[in-house]
């Protein structure tokens, strides 16, 4: 079992199921990637594995971020997956690193994760945690029954290994239609908003019943 609520305080994910894959949504300026990233964070500091597929920032940077939140970071721990296609292999220090030529380029990055995956396990880290930011990169090169099945195929691979995955989406940048069909891929949801004292989140699909909204 996986805790998460370190990360967020809510009794609906301090357990985990391996092979959950989880949706993290809300408008822009939320916090998703933050939330998504520090759940990882959380995990390498137990010594897991972990993998970050990022859309819009350099893997070096990533990697940079994640050394200032885990200072006894293993470069073994980590595989990064740079979907910005510039041909830019800024130096990882040893963490395993896949280029893929764009954010709709959906096979290299599922090829990618496979060798993350791999990677990972052969390195003695059977328990692990994945970051996808953001899906709305990617829906905005393809459509969104593509990345439905992408996620689909990607939530199987992840309860295959153990792992658990979170995948961050813009809710305000898409149609509810296009919002709903996402969300039929995962098996909860941590649901972002701002309230009128700041921050608020709810999670759904996990535990019995949807929690409440609760400031964090």
């Amino acid at each position: 079992m996986y805790d998460l609520s370190s990360v967020l305080d809510f009794d609906e994910i301090q357990s985990v199921e391996p092979g959950s894959s989880i949706l993290i949504s809300g408008p822009a300026m939320t916090g998703k990637e933050a939330i998504a990233h520090e759940i990882l964070a959380d995990g390498l500091r137990s010594e897991e594995g972990a993998i970050a597929v990022t859309t819009n920032d350099e893997a070096s940077d990533i990697y940079e971020d994640f050394q200032g939140r885990v200072p006894e970071l293993s470069p073994t721990q980590l595989g990064l997956i740079d979907c910005r296609g510039d041909g830019d292999h800024d130096s990882t220090e040893g963490a395993y690193t896949h280029h893929v030529s764009s954010p709709g380029d959906l096979t290299g990055i599922g090829i990618g994760i496979t060798k993350a995956l791999e990677g990972l396990h052969t390195s003695g880290y059977q328990d692990g945690r994945l970051a996808l930011v953001s899906l709305s990169t990617m829906l905005t090169y393809t459509d969104k029954k593509t990345v439905f099945k992408f996620c689909h195929v990607l939530s199987s691979r992840l309860d295959s290994a153990d792992y658990i995955g979170l995948f961050t989406i813009d809710s305000s940048a898409h149609d509810e239609q296009t919002v709903q069909v996402i969300k039929q891929a995962f098996d909860g949801l941590i649901e972002l908003r701002e309230g009128g004292d700041g921050r608020e989140a709810r999670v759904l699909g996990i535990g019995d019943k949807p929690s409440d909204w609760k400031s964090i």
